[in-house]
């Protein structure tokens, strides 16, 4: 593979290696503000806010967490046949596949490009009685998902390296 392409990927692997690792404690903050949500119910009066915020949580906790599954193929995949083909043949049909990832990928960072602009323009709150702002989220949804293209473009290229035999 030419160098850049080398480079690229060992530079979205390393940052969504980083970010995925990072991420993966995101369970704490979910259950801390679960366990909150629960204490509050039961003792004091409850919170108007944990509801919400164990929701954008478990949002950052799956879209960050994204690339980090692409990147160490821990997604879910119906493998009936593909679990006993060879690493060759697994790499045609993956480098098949991923353009349909990359374009659905394609279509939700449109989607969320625009909602999150939207947010922005017009200061977009949660119909909730708490009504956070909506644009952190969407922006992280964004953030989410670019991350997710190009983990699926450095799949494609590490395919494409398996194909032609190359090791990387």
């Amino acid at each position: 593979m030419p160098p850049f392409v080398n480079g690229y990927i060992r530079f979205v692997d390393a940052v969504n290696y980083r970010i995925g690792r990072a991420v993966m404690y995101g369970i704490f903050v979910m259950v801390a503000i679960l366990l909150w949500s629960s204490i509050s119910k039961a003792f004091f009066l409850p919170s108007l806010w944990t509801l919400e915020a164990a929701q954008f949580a478990m949002v950052a906790y799956y879209i960050l967490g994204g690339p980090y599954s692409i990147q160490l193929d821990a997604h879910v995949r119906m493998d009936l046949f593909y679990g006993n083909w060879s690493a060759r043949k697994k790499a045609w049909f993956d480098v098949f596949t991923i353009f349909f990832l990359i374009f659905f990928l394609g279509v939700l960072l449109y989607g969320a490009y625009d909602s999150t602009s939207y947010a922005i323009q017009y200061g977009e709150r949660s119909a909730s009685a708490w009504r956070p702002y909506m644009w952190p989220i969407k922006v992280v949804m964004c953030i989410g998902f670019s991350l997710m293209l190009l983990q699926a473009v450095s799949e494609l290229f590490k395919d494409i390296a398996r194909i032609r035999g190359e090791d990387l």
